[in-house]
């Protein structure tokens, strides 16, 4: 299913969400690479099968094959960054933070598309698993980097609004199957 059949399926309880998405997308402040980037990245983070499948042909459709690995790579690291370092901001015991992570993350280094990008999408992905540490170290960065609070904010939006439409789809799914 394409993306705009699937915001053909949004409830009306959820329609400024559908409305937001077009939005959000075509915000000046990024670049389409950024925006579906982040998008894609979001939709794997937010892990709706029906969301992820639209968000992903299209971004096929709309920015290069390295973007696109790129935007699954940062999703993926992120998804191992936010939990290990989430947990050093919920426990009360400092030690933790003085200790190695001892993981894998070469894919920070090696993702083939502007440093930047990938980082907004790490950033992203980060205020969608709530990862403070994450957000907070990503969100410099790419302030370092040149980008603008508009173009953070801009990446932010998109994954508040990815985040809501996965949760309506998967709520949706399970009042179907109930």
């Amino acid at each position: 299913m394409n993306l705009e059949h699937l915001m053909d399926t949004v409830p009306a309880y959820a329609k400024d969400l559908k409305l937001n998405l077009s939005n959000v997308l075509a915000q000046p402040e990024l670049t389409p690479q950024q925006a579906w980037g982040t998008a894609l990245s979001c939709a794997i983070a937010a892990r709706n099968p029906r969301l992820l499948a639209a968000i992903a042909a299209q971004a096929a459709l709309t920015i290069p094959p390295e973007a696109v690995e790129a935007a699954k790579a940062a999703a993926a690291i992120m998804g191992m960054n936010n939990v290990f370092y989430r947990f050093h901001h919920l426990t009360t015991n400092e030690k933790y933070a003085t200790m190695p992570a001892r993981l894998r993350m070469n894919v920070l280094r090696t993702h083939g598309i502007a440093h930047v990008d990938f980082e907004l999408f790490c950033l992203a992905v980060s205020a969608i698993n709530a990862c403070d540490k994450c957000v907070d170290s990503h969100e410099k960065v790419v302030r370092e980097k040149g980008l603008a609070e508009e173009n953070v904010l801009a990446a932010v939006r998109i994954a508040s609004v990815i985040h809501a439409l996965a949760s309506v789809f998967d709520a949706e799914a399970a009042l179907a199957s109930a």
